[in-house]
């Protein structure tokens, strides 16, 4: 088939040039959100704290940055337009950016956590405003198959993410331990944490500066209005007939839990990898930290990510949604299975594949429970967005797990048990959706 047939399908004409603006904001949030996780890694070492203490970052963005912003935002959205939730989204990515100067010059960790929420803040607008606007951009019946098209450069912008990473903040972080910090004196650990933070602050603010340029372009782009203008709001209402739709609650529910999956799947990527290959103590390049290395199987899994999220939209030509996602929950499932018994490069290799069945996840899922809300879809996809606090809970539960068995590989039973639930739903909604369909 010709690409414009499938364009002419998938997009609503005259669409084209803010489906694609719109869908470079899925690239920019994925290189945010896999920045932020690296940052697990490099305030562990920066500020030699365990693994829950680090998982406040993840509790900061998700759980009050996504969650708090979210409905909010739908009502904003509702009330104006998407495209002013995307530029109001995007100004709060900008100023959380820049926000990383001041923190650095307190050099307070909270500091950080304050910038990182006000930019998740914005991510949590950008998604509620973008997912749905995605959809409405042509027929509902392709609006999941749309949604995956544009997530597919979530991924793209994953991968940018942990790249500008490593190559900007994982490699200057001192191969300093936590106990050989612990024995410097306080004037050498501030000048080794200087040098460390000043890496970490200007990567952000470059890419708080590259945004505003975005910013600019959208602002004097015409969008189309997707019949968004003005709506009255009734909160009550809407919030009623959400809440007995069981096929958008339990989504809601699935979404949670793979978020969480996803982000303690990713997160703890690095230390998972670093503790399986025994990098610690192992010969590295000169000047190669064990977490930069690590990394590299990190970028593996984001690329797998990627190229498998552009397979699965491709494949929903062929197999309905639900079908695709209880094949890809069950995979996971197996996968996990092997990381949390697995050792050495076997582990690692599962925990690569995990993001390959985890790709089709999270825009089949939203697809799955607005299906069919019609006037709702706003404010049932802020439901979907609040959900994203799956993020901060489970990742949360995963370092604690961690930090009590003394055991990376056996935190992943939390992201195991979560692709379970996924596995329900994806088989409740397929009833759900055929039966209404009938």
């Amino acid at each position: 088939m010709s690409s414009s047939r499938i364009r002419e399908r998938l997009i609503a004409p005259g669409n084209l040039i803010p489906f694609i603006l719109i869908t470079s904001l899925f690239f920019l949030w994925g290189l945010a959100n896999n920045m932020t996780d690296t940052l697990l890694a490099a305030f562990k070492r920066i500020m030699s704290m365990t693994d829950a203490r680090t998982s406040l970052i993840q509790i900061s963005c998700y759980g009050l940055g996504y969650f708090i912003f979210a409905l909010p935002a739908a009502i904003y959205i509702k009330r104006y337009s998407y495209k002013s939730g995307i530029l109001l989204g995007l100004g709060f990515y900008i100023i959380g950016c820049l926000m990383f100067f001041p923190a650095k010059l307190t050099g307070n960790y909270f500091h950080f956590l304050g910038a990182l929420w006000v930019l998740f803040g914005g991510l949590s607008i950008l998604e509620t405003a973008a997912n749905p606007y995605i959809i409405a951009m042509g027929d509902e019946k392709t609006g999941t198959r749309r949604l995956n098209l544009a997530q597919s450069f979530n991924p793209l912008g994953s991968i940018t993410g942990v790249i500008i990473s490593q190559m900007f903040i994982l490699s200057e972080l001192n191969t300093a331990s936590a106990s050989e910090r612990a024995a410097m004196s306080a004037q050498q650990l501030q000048s080794i944490q200087h040098v460390e933070l000043n890496a970490v602050t200007l990567t952000y603010v470059t890419v708080g500066f590259l945004l505003l340029i975005l910013w600019l372009i959208i602002l004097i782009t015409k969008m189309p209005r997707a019949s968004d203008a003005g709506s009255a709001v009734n909160l009550k209402a809407t919030l009623g007939r959400l809440f007995k739709n069981r096929n958008y609650v339990l989504g809601v529910v699935a979404q949670f839990f793979y978020v969480g999956a996803q982000i303690g799947v990713w997160s703890f990527t690095i230390r998972y990898a670093m503790n399986a290959l025994n990098l610690e103590n192992t010969q590295l390049p000169a000047g190669k930290t064990p977490e930069q290395a690590a990394a590299t199987y990190y970028i593996a899994a984001l690329i797998l990510f990627a190229s498998s999220r552009f397979i699965f939209t491709f494949l929903m030509k062929f197999f309905k949604p639900s079908s695709l996602l209880i094949f890809a929950s069950v995979m996971a499932i197996g996968c996990s299975s092997v990381v949390i018994f697995g050792s050495g490069m076997t582990g690692v290799i599962a925990l690569v594949a995990i993001s390959g069945f985890m790709s089709l996840m999270f825009p089949t899922i939203f697809g799955q429970a607005v299906y069919g809300l019609g006037d709702d879809t706003k404010i049932g996809g802020s439901g979907l967005i609040m959900a994203i606090l799956g993020g901060a809970v489970v990742t949360f539960l995963q370092g604690k797990v961690s930090d009590m068995t003394g055991s990376i590989n056996y935190s992943y039973v939390i992201p195991l048990l979560c692709f379970a639930f996924i596995t329900y739903y994806a088989f409740a909604s397929s009833k759900i959706v055929r039966k209404e369909s009938e």
